[in-house]
């Protein structure tokens, strides 16, 4: 082989980054891992567990803000060694695509989804008194939600639903497999018994119904209902600018390889951050969540802002600290220095 072919390899080459996400056990603040030893040439649509596919983004940017400083010594005060100071790692992207956890990522705090009301209900910006939630019957799964015949034309194909328990005045972490906000004192939430699936990422969007049950087109994140949950119609989903709960997540981020190999970019534990990178919009600049993504004159898409602040993961291998992990899987027959 030609040394020409052999350096050519190296270069990578991508038109494209996809993201990935997994929640982090909030009560442990144990983050999901991405081991490139077992899943690093993984089909970019079929993802291994627990990671969830989140679509391809756009003007993806790394941001390093950790300063190396010099140690001084000496009467002319040389550099004689150096430190690191204060970690400060950034990230920043664009969601192509519009959908729950992409918009509950980019807003940063508790997402809402709006159930569906009570006509004589007093109008709420985040939805106001909903209907009655529906029991979930024993024999449910992550794709089938088992209402009995009495109750299941309540609901049509097409349906967004939302599956999870009754809220019971706890405080803490809520949301069935994902934390979805902390509640401190039940009356902050009005003791409001919806009010955990007013927040649950356990949703579902009904794709065909039985004569007992709503057969859903993708499984629930919080896997098969736990005994006496509830299900309730989900009509749209809001967030807001503000709120006390904080996103945590571990993301991935895979450039597509065209040639020269796949690049993965791994963040244990990503937290909302205030933007770094200049928004380049054509919208107006009090738009600060959303970017006017050009596709051909006059259209535009909507794209979802996102910015991040990485925070500390420890290394069990030998114990540094650390923030991200680059992954670099050469090509076929690549150099490699």
């Amino acid at each position: 082989m030609s040394s020409f072919a052999i350096r050519a390899g190296m270069v990578p080459v991508s038109q494209r980054v996809r993201a990935y996400f997994a929640p982090v056990n909030r009560a442990t603040e144990t983050p999901a891992l991405f081991d490139p030893g077992k899943y690093g040439m993984f089909s970019l649509d079929s993802p291994p567990a627990p990671w969830i596919d989140l679509g391809w983004i756009d003007n993806f940017q790394r941001i390093t803000l950790t300063p190396n400083e010099p140690l001084r010594a000496g009467t002319r005060g040389a550099a004689a060694a150096q430190y690191r100071g204060n970690l400060d790692a950034r990230v920043e992207f664009d969601f192509r695509e519009w959908g729950k956890l992409q918009m509950a990522l980019a807003g940063g705090s508790e997402h809402m989804n709006v159930l569906a009301s009570d006509p004589n209900a007093a109008a709420q910006p985040s939805g106001g008194t909903p209907l009655t939630a529906i029991a979930v019957l024993p024999g449910s799964t992550a794709t089938e939600i088992v209402v009995g015949a009495g109750s299941v034309a309540s609901f049509s194909v097409g349906d967004i639903v939302a599956v999870d328990a009754d809220y019971q005045q706890q405080t803490g972490y809520v949301g069935s497999g994902i934390s979805a906000a902390y509640v401190n004192n039940p009356n902050d939430v009005n003791q409001d018994p919806n009010y955990i699936r007013r927040v649950t990422f356990n949703i579902g969007r009904v794709a065909q119904i039985t004569a007992t049950a709503l057969l859903l087109a993708q499984p629930l994140l919080g896997g098969a209902p736990a005994t006496g949950v509830g299900v309730q119609k989900v009509v749209a989903f809001v967030d807001r600018e503000g709120g006390a709960f904080f996103q945590e997540w571990s993301a991935l981020f895979v450039a597509e390889e065209e040639s020269g190999g796949r690049i993965c970019f791994h963040y244990p534990r990503l937290s909302p951050a205030t933007t770094v990178h200049p928004i380049r919009s054509t919208l107006p600049p009090i738009v600060h969540k959303e970017e006017s993504i050009e596709i051909a004159k006059p259209i535009a898409s909507l794209a979802l802002h996102a910015a991040f602040m990485g925070l500390p993961h420890t290394d069990e291998n030998d114990g540094q600290i650390s923030v991200c992990y680059r992954s670099y899987f050469p090509s076929s027959m690549a150099g490699l220095y």
